[in-house]
């Protein structure tokens, strides 16, 4: 399949964002469950919830070991602390991987638990690149979030146009990380997306993205469009914080704070 490549700009991604109604209350903005980190990986969690809460969500549900619990209900006091997932619960968006080790395991049962699409990166994505058997059961339209390694350990290549194949193949949406950023869609499409700098090039940098895609999804976000304003808000709230800080010396929380003047910058236009 020959890819059809695309540069998406400030104004194609603005269009996206929603107005929140005036009567919105926790319901109307989504549910998520995030399956993150692990003993000694805690980090991993917290970032990604951080995220997700501050992408505009109703309510977050973490899923998690026990020994992550005190931790994370001293640092993420807005979320609810799971062990186990249930995909029972009817979660509105479920994301999975960051920090959560080598457990295929947990993967398994999360992808057999879920119907619809899910956000997938970090160790998920190379728990699939041991067992690609796995990819059988990847819900269509779900959102993979690789970097280049992870890509290369995934799918045996980071060329671009193998990954775009791979994502028309599969049926998902991959956000391939780099400078540009480029999202490869189920239909064969590359989207590249310039925003963003070499400050956010740090550890816990793709957490956080995770933690936004999942949280538009649990809104209603389409794939399309979760990936599309995730990336985007993520670039802009990176490229705020080099703004106060520098390059050199960012850290992944520092994209998380300036989350709120991303929002304003796309919402004002």
């Amino acid at each position: 399949m020959k890819s059809k490549f695309q540069n998406i700009e400030h104004k194609d991604v603005r269009l996206m964002l929603r107005p929140r109604p005036a009567d919105g209350h926790k319901g109307t903005f989504g549910h998520a469950a995030l399956i993150v980190g692990s003993q000694g990986m805690a980090g991993a969690a917290i970032l990604a919830a951080e995220a997700c809460l501050r992408s505009g969500i109703g309510k977050l549900s973490i899923c998690t070991p026990e020994a992550n619990r005190f931790i994370l209900q001293t640092t993420v006091p807005e979320a609810i602390i799971v062990e186990r997932y249930n995909g029972n619960n009817h979660y509105d968006a479920v994301g999975i991987g960051p920090g959560i080790g080598f457990n295929p395991g947990l993967l398994y049962d999360c992808l057999i638990q879920t119907e619809h699409s899910i956000v997938l990166d970090a160790d998920a994505l190379n728990i699939l690149g041991n067992d690609p058997d796995m990819l059988e059961l990847v819900p269509p339209q779900s959102i993979m979030t690789p970097h280049p390694l992870e890509a290369q350990r995934m799918i045996g290549s980071s060329d671009v146009k193998d990954v775009a194949s791979f994502a028309a193949e599969q049926h998902v949406y991959v956000v391939l990380k780099g400078h540009p950023t480029r999202i490869c869609t189920p239909e064969g499409h590359v989207l590249e997306i310039n925003v963003g700098n070499s400050g956010m090039a740090t550890a816990g940098s793709g957490d956080v993205l995770t933690g936004i895609i999942t949280g538009l999804r649990a809104q209603g976000y389409t794939p399309y469009e979760a990936a599309m304003l995730g990336v985007h808000l993520h670039g802009l709230a990176g490229d705020y914080a080099a703004k106060e800080l520098g390059e050199h010396s960012m850290l992944a929380r520092d994209i998380i704070r300036h989350l709120p003047a991303a929002f304003k910058h796309l919402a004002n236009g």
